[in-house]
C-alpha cells in the first residue's frame, strides 16, 4: 500500500509474505507427519495462478502490440479531433468500460480503456487520477452481472447452485444489471464534477495507425470469442483458449515480418536492394511478437503470485472458512454478504467467494445474487481490491495510486482546476 511512498515495488513484500506463509505450514505438516498435504495445497495454488498469470500475460501482449502499432494514439487523436473534453471522454471511457468488461472480462477492459485514458489524458495527472478510478468501478460493475465478466460471477454460475426459487443459471445474473448500472453511476457522477471541462493537448496531430492495426484488433476480438468457446462449450479453463489467441498474433507476426516491405509501397526484390544501399532501412526493426510479451507488467504479475499464494495459505490453514462461518452464523445473510463485499476490497475476491461457496450456506436465490454482487464491486473501495485496480496501479503507475484511489474524487482538485 505504501509504494508510492516507499519506492518498494508492491510485489516484492507479497512475494516474501508468501514464501514464510507457506514455510510455516511446511514446517508444521511434516511435524505432524502430515508431510504431502502442505505441497498439494500449494501446488493447488499453483495451477490457480499459473491460470491467471498466462491469462493476462495474453491479454498484456496484445494490449502491447495495439499500443506498439498506434491504435490507442490514433484514438487519441480520433476523439480530440471529435472535439472532446476532459469530462465527456471522461464519460465514454467509463461507458465502454461498463460495457465491455462483460464479454472481455474486468482486468482486459480496464487495461484497454487506461491505455486510451493514458493517450488522451497525457500530462495532466488529476484526470489520469479520476479516470482510472472511474474505470476501474465501471469495469468491475460491469463484470459483476456476467458470468464472463468477472470470475467470481462465473464462479457461482458454474456451481450449478439450486435455491427454492429454482436454479441459479446463466440468465440469472442479468438481474444484477440496473444494481450494477447504479453501482457504477452514482460514484461516477460525483467524480465528474471534479473533472476540468477542458481541452486535451496536442490536437490537431493526425496519428495513423500502422499496418496490421486493425487485424490484431480483430484477433483480439477472436481471442476473446474463444477463450469463451473453450469455456462455454468445451469446458476447458478459459486461459487455454486465450494461449490459443496468442498463437493468433504469433502466426500474423510472423505474416507481417515477411511483408515488411509492403509498408513501404515496395516489393520483395525493391526492398531488399534498398536495404542494401541504406543501412537505416535495413535496420529498421521487424514486429516481433516476444518484444511484446517482454513489455509486460510483469510486477503486477508477480504481486499476483504473492496475493494467490498469500491467501490460499490463509484459506488452507482454515482463517477464511472461520470467517464466513462466524458471519453467516451469527450476522444474518444480509449482513453477512455485505461485509463480504466489504472483506473482497481488502483480501482477495476469489478467495472470499470460494470460502462462501464451500460453506454453502442455504440462502435464496436474491441472497446469492446479493453476494455475487458484492464480491464483484467491493473490489472498487480500494485499488488492490480488483485486479483491475491492481493492474491499472501497474500501467498509470505514479499517476493511479493506491492512496490516490482511496481519496477519491477529493484528490483531483476542483472542477476546472
Amino acid at each position: 500500500m505504501a509504494e508510492e511512498f516507499t519506492q518498494l515495488r508492491k510485489s516484492k513484500p507479497v512475494i516474501l509474505a508468501a514464501g514464510l506463509i507457506w514455510a510455516l505450514i511446511g514446517i508444521v505438516y511434516a511435524g505432524h507427519g502430515m508431510n504431502y498435504a502442505a505441497e498439494m495445497a500449494v501446488r493447488h495454488n499453483l495451477v490457480e495462478y499459473a491460470e491467471l498469470m498466462l491469462f493476462l500475460l495474453v491479454a498484456m501482449t496484445y494490449i502491447n502490440a495495439m499500443s506498439e502499432r498506434n491504435v490507442f494514439e490514433a484514438l487519441r487523436s480520433w476523439l480530440i479531433e471529435k472535439g472532446y473534453g476532459l469530462r465527456k471522454l471522461f464519460w465514454i471511457t467509463g461507458v465502454l468500460a461498463f460495457f465491455i468488461s462483460p464479454v472481455a472480462d474486468n482486468l482486459t477492459t480496464a487495461l484497454l480503456m487506461c491505455a486510451v485514458v493514458m493517450a488522451v489524458g497525457g500530462e495532466n495527472s488529476k484526470f489520469v487520477l479520476v479516470a482510472c478510478i472511474n474505470i476501474v468501478v465501471a469495469a468491475n460493475a460491469g463484470g459483476a452481472f456476467s458470468p464472463f465478466g468477472d470470475i467470481t460471477t462465473l464462479m457461482v454460475w458454474q456451481k450449478g447452485i439450486e435455491t427454492p426459487q429454482g436454479g441459479i443459471g446463466f440468465g440469472s445474473f442479468f438481474a444484477l444489471f440496473i444494481p450494477a448500472l447504479v453501482n457504477w453511476l452514482l460514484p461516477a457522477a460525483i467524480m465528474s464534477m471534479s473533472v476540468p471541462n477542458v481541452q486535451p493537448r496536442g490536437g490537431g496531430k493526425v496519428v495513423v495507425m500502422k499496418r496490421g492495426a486493425r487485424r490484431i484488433i480483430a484477433l483480439f476480438l477472436l481471442t476473446i470469442a474463444t477463450a469463451v468457446g473453450y469455456h462455454n462449450f468445451m469446458y476447458l479453463p478459459p486461459v487455454i483458449g486465450m494461449l490459443t489467441g496468442l498463437a493468433y498474433l504469433q502466426f500474423f507476426g510472423y505474416y507481417l515480418k515477411k511483408t515488411v516491405y509492403r509498408e513501404y509501397g515496395m516489393t520483395s526484390r525493391q526492398f531488399r536492394t534498398e536495404c542494401s544501399h541504406d543501412e537505416q532501412l535495413g535496420s529498421l526493426p521487424a514486429f516481433d511478437v516476444f518484444n511484446k510479451i517482454a513489455r509486460a507488467e510483469w510486477d503486477t504479475l508477480l504481486f499476483f503470485y504473492g496475493v494467490v499464494l498469500c491467501v490460499g495459505g490463509l484459506g488452507f490453514i482454515g482463517y477464511l472458512a472461520k470467517a464466513s462461518e462466524l458471519m453467516y452464523g451469527d450476522w444474518g445473510a444480509t449482513n453477512a454478504n455485505i461485509a463480504i463485499g466489504i472483506l473482497s476490497a481488502i483480501v482477495d475476491n476469489i478467495p472470499v467467494m470460494f470460502a462462501v461457496l464451500t460453506m454453502m450456506p442455504d440462502m435464496s436465490t436474491g441472497q446469492w445474487l446479493l453476494v455475487t454482487l458484492t464480491t464483484g464491486v467491493g473490489g472498487s473501495l480500494l485499488s488492490i481490491g480488483s485486479a483491475a485496480g491492481v493492474g491499472l496501479m501497474g500501467q498509470a503507475r505514479g499517476k493511479y495510486t493506491f492512496f490516490g484511489h482511496l481519496n477519491g474524487h477529493c484528490s483531483c482538485g476542483r472542477p476546472g482546476s
